[in-house]
C-alpha cells in the first residue's frame, strides 16, 4: 500500500520541495576498512582505506603487504558488504576462531589467522563532508534522491577541474551521460566530445580507431584516419569500457597521456594534442590490475578521480521522475510523427515498476515504460498481494532434490526460488517478522527484501 501511494505522488516541479525534504547535512558517517596486524613478524602494521575491498599477502601489490614467509603472495581478500565483512580465501589457509574459512561473511571485527600472523579486520566509522547539489538534473542525468544529488555535487566540482575521471557503474546507470555532462559543463564545452567504445571495436582496428593511421599503413588503409585522440583535440575523449583495451595498446596510451603527443599508425611524426580523457567501465578495475589484465600505471593515470554511479535499485524514489521523463521523450517522438500521445501510466503500472530489481538499470526502465505504454499492464505480470495467502512455488524442488526433468535454467530458477523462500521464512521466524532485523541479519537492502517477500507471498 505504501508503494502504491508513492506511485500516485505528484512529481516536484522545482528543486524547492526537494531541498525541504532533503536538508543539506554538514557531514555524514561512512565506514572505512581497517586491517591491523595483532601478531607475527609485522605486528603493529596498519592499513585502512575507503575502498570496498583489500588484498592481504606478501606480494608488493597487496594492500596489506606482509613479510611473514608462511603467508601466500595473494593470501586472502577482505570485502566490505551490507552484512559486515566478507573474507575470501585466495590460495592461503585462513582461520577464524580456529576454524578454516573459504568464503564467509561476519560482523566487524574479525580476527583472522594467516600462516603465523594474526590480522584484525574491522569497519571504523569516519565523519566526512556530505554535499548535496540543489539540482535534480545534471546534463541528461536525473534524480532527486540523496544518492543522485550527492553524485551531482561531485560532478559539478569535477567538471571544471580538467582532470581525468574514471566513471564506474553497472550497465545502464548512465556513465556515458555523466561523461557528456562533465564535458558540457567544462571549459572545453565548445570543443568536440568524442566517445570510443573499446569493447565494440575489432581488436585489429582499435589501434587505428584510437591513434589514427596514415594512408597505406596497412592493406585496408585507403585513406588517412585522424583517430579518436586527434579528433578530440581541444575537447574531451571518452574511453568507454576501457577495461576492454588490449594490454599491448595500454602502454602507448599511457605515453600519449604523459607526453600529449600522438603518432598515427604508419607515421613517423608525432602530433601534439590537448585532450581531456574520461574513462568508463563496468568492471572492477582494481581486480583487473591485480590479475595483470590492466596496467597499474595507466589505471592510476586515468583514475585521478573515481566516480561511482548508483544502480537504480538503490534510488527507487527517483522512479516517478524518471518515468515521467521517459514518457515525455516518447511522446515528443510520437508527436513529431503525427501520432497521439501516450497517456500517463496508471497506479497499478507504477506499482509494478516499483517492484522490479532492474539489473539493466535506467536503460531497462526505459524499455519497461515503453512496453507498458504500448501494451498496457499484462495482468499475469502484476505482483501478488502481499497480504494474500501464501502460495507454493509451482514445481519447486523438495529439500535436497534437484529437478533433472527440466531444462537447466528452468530447474535452476525453481531451486533459486525455493531457496529464497526457505531462507526468508526462516529469518522472519527467527526475528519475529521484524523487517529491519531481517535486513540487517541478511545483508539485503530493506527495499529489495520487501520485493522478495512480495514475490514469495511472505508477511512481515
Amino acid at each position: 500500500m505504501e508503494l502504491q501511494e508513492k506511485a500516485r505522488t505528484p512529481l516536484p516541479q522545482s528543486t524547492t520541495p526537494i531541498l525541504e525534504r532533503h536538508r543539506l547535512a554538514p557531514s555524514k558517517t561512512v565506514e572505512r576498512l581497517r586491517l591491523v596486524v595483532l601478531g607475527g613478524p609485522d605486528q603493529g602494521a596498519v592499513w585502512e582505506g575507503l575502498q570496498d575491498e583489500a588484498l592481504l599477502g606478501t606480494d608488493p601489490s597487496s594492500d596489506l603487504c606482509l613479510t611473514d614467509p608462511t603467508v601466500a603472495p595473494t593470501h586472502c581478500q577482505v570485502q566490505r558488504t551490507a552484512g559486515g565483512l566478507r573474507v575470501l580465501d585466495l590460495g592461503g589457509a585462513v582461520y577464524h576462531r580456529a576454524v578454516r574459512v573459504h568464503d564467509v561473511i561476519g560482523r566487524s571485527p574479525l580476527d583472522l589467522t594467516l600462516g603465523g600472523s594474526c590480522v584484525r579486520a574491522e569497519l571504523v566509522p569516519l565523519a566526512v563532508e556530505h554535499r548535496l547539489s540543489p539540482r535534480i538534473r545534471f546534463g541528461r542525468l536525473e534524480g532527486a534522491s540523496d544518492a543522485m544529488r550527492e553524485l551531482f555535487a561531485v560532478l559539478e566540482r569535477l567538471a571544471g577541474a580538467d582532470v581525468p575521471v574514471l566513471l564506474e557503474g553497472e550497465t545502464g546507470t548512465g556513465k556515458d551521460l555523466a561523461a557528456q555532462a562533465l564535458h558540457q559543463n567544462s571549459a572545453r564545452a565548445s570543443g568536440p566530445f568524442v566517445a570510443l567504445d573499446c569493447g565494440a571495436s575489432p581488436k585489429g582496428l582499435i589501434e587505428s580507431e584510437l591513434f589514427g593511421h596514415e594512408k597505406g599503413a596497412f592493406t585496408d588503409a585507403v585513406q588517412e584516419r585522424r583517430g579518436a585522440l586527434r579528433a578530440a583535440d581541444r575537447g574531451t575523449l571518452l574511453l568507454d569500457e576501457v577495461g576492454e583495451l588490449p594490454l599491448e595498446l595500454q602502454s602507448r596510451l599511457l605515453r600519449v597521456l604523459e607526453t600529449r603527443k600522438v603518432r598515427a599508425v604508419g607515421s613517423d611524426r608525432f602530433q601534439t594534442v590537448d585532450v581531456r580523457v574520461l574513462a568508463a567501465t563496468g568492471r572492477n578495475m582494481i581486480q583487473e590490475v591485480r590479475a595483470g589484465r590492466f596496467r597499474s600505471d595507466l589505471y592510476y593515470r586515468l583514475a585521478v578521480a573515481v566516480v561511482k554511479l548508483p544502480p537504480l535499485r538503490a534510488r527507487l524514489e527517483d522512479l516517478p521522475l524518471l518515468v515521467t521523463s521517459v514518457l515525455e521523450e516518447l511522446n515528443r517522438r510520437r508527436l513529431s510523427r503525427g501520432l497521439p500521445r501516450y497517456p500517463l501510466l496508471p497506479a497499478a503500472a507504477m506499482d509494478f515498476l516499483l517492484h522490479h530489481d532492474y539489473p539493466g538499470n535506467v536503460r531497462e526502465l526505459r524499455n519497461c515504460v515503453e512496453r507498458l505504454a504500448v501494451l498496457g499492464l499484462d495482468e499475469p505480470e502484476v505482483p501478488g498481494d502481499p497480504e494474500g495467502p501464501s502460495a507454493p512455488v509451482p514445481g519447486a524442488p523438495e529439500e535436497g532434490m534437484v529437478r533433472t526433468d527440466l531444462p537447466f535454467h528452468s530447474a535452476k530458477e525453481l531451486w533459486h526460488d525455493a531457496f529464497e523462500k526457505a531462507y526468508l521464512t526462516s529469518l522472519l521466524a527467527a526475528h519475529r517478522d521484524n523487517i529491519s532485523a531481517v535486513a540487517k541479519a541478511s545483508g539485503v537492502h530493506r527495499r529489495h527484501l520487501q520485493r522478495l517477500m512480495l514475490k514469495h507471498h511472505l508477511r512481515g
